[in-house]
């Protein structure tokens, strides 16, 4: 049954990357880290954080040829040369991976992706910052990254990717069901699509708190709720993620 859920999720993963709908955004206008919305909420449901994490993405539409992907690493490489990096060369693709943790536990990663594909070349950038422990010191080391990393890498069509895991302290008071409409209510959130099952409900919606966006079946998507429990007498644990999930669970 788990590998049906991670199955499922990554097909919703793929979609979601897919059909992303992109503007020029940086997260130097937004008010707050949708992070930080997301442990609001769930301080106040009375869930522990476990880990987060934050996702950047772009297409790089001027590397035309391998070798520019190449040389654009290189000048990564100079800018970043305290981290570890690893690179991946065959014929027809190239990627190179950056990857440092500080001394909070926050672990950042970048990535320079490109392949030949149809006599064209298709080549991504991403970052990722995560971590486990999540407070207001956190939150701020986390949005000063943020900015600068954004300031430093990205040029654009800038998607950004949040998602929370936690665990809720208690045993929920109802089913899986209730508690995901109730997320939904806490979230100003439109519901468009709920997969349900005894131990598993996975929610798909709309919420004007979030900026981030990904069509889906025609509709606009902006948040994703995934709630699980092991057992009887188990804890349930949740996944909150804008514009969908990306952490297992």
């Amino acid at each position: 049954m788990k590998d049906k859920k991670a199955i499922l999720l990554a097909i919703i993963t793929v979609i979601g990357f897919m059909g992303l709908t992109t503007g020029n955004k940086t997260i130097v206008a937004y008010e707050e880290l949708d992070l930080s919305k997301f442990a609001s909420v769930m301080e106040d449901e009375n869930i522990m954080i476990s880990e987060w994490s934050l996702h950047a993405r772009e297409k790089m539409e001027s590397f035309e040829t391998l070798d520019q992907a190449e040389g654009y690493t290189n000048q990564l490489k100079k800018a970043y040369a305290d981290w570890e990096w690893t690179v991946k060369s065959e014929s027809d693709q190239w990627e190179a991976t950056a990857s440092k943790t500080d001394d909070e536990g926050i672990a950042e990663s970048i990535k320079v992706m490109s392949a030949e594909a149809g006599g064209e070349i298709q080549s991504y950038l991403t970052y990722e910052m995560k971590g486990s422990l999540w407070n207001s010191d956190t939150e701020q080391l986390a949005e000063n990254k943020l900015k600068s990393r954004l300031s430093d890498l990205f040029r654009g069509n800038t998607t950004i990717f949040s998602c929370m895991k936690g665990e809720f302290n208690d045993k929920i008071n109802g089913s899986l069901s209730n508690t995901a409409s109730h997320l939904l209510e806490v979230f100003d959130a439109e519901e468009i699509e709920t997969l349900e099952e005894e131990s598993f409900v996975s929610t798909t919606a709309n919420s004007p708190m979030f900026h981030e966006s990904v069509a889906a079946g025609g509709q606009k998507m902006n948040v994703q709720i995934g709630l699980r429990t092991e057992g009887m007498g188990a804890n349930t644990t949740i996944v909150i993620g804008t514009p969908i999930i990306t952490i297992e669970y």
